[in-house]
């Protein structure tokens, strides 16, 4: 099942996307053909304040381990996480939902 993690960055997120963002990059990399899309939110100003992760999961609890495993969330980047179940039902990467 797929799952949005949707990660909002705490005031001082630069410093630690700086100093974690390979880190997260590798992580990310080792999730294999279950990660379907990852990348920043960014503001107005091109900033980034967030990110996103569609993951294909077991379970949310399963993708809720992904998420707080990241070294995004180990360093303390992320005010908030929510975990929502999705379906793609359409674009170009909707095959993944099977």
């Amino acid at each position: 099942m797929l799952f949005v993690i949707l990660a909002t960055d705490k005031d001082n997120g630069s410093a630690i996307r700086a100093t974690t963002r390979a880190a997260h990059l590798s992580y990310l990399e080792g999730a294999g053909e279950r990660l379907k899309l990852a990348g920043p939110l960014r503001d107005d100003a091109d900033k980034p304040i967030g990110s996103m992760i569609v993951i294909d999961a077991a379970s949310q609890t399963a993708a809720r381990l992904f998420a707080e495993n990241d070294p995004y969330a180990k360093a303390g980047l992320f005010q908030q996480v929510q975990i929502t179940p999705f379906v793609a039902v359409t674009g170009r990467w909707a095959k993944f939902e099977g």
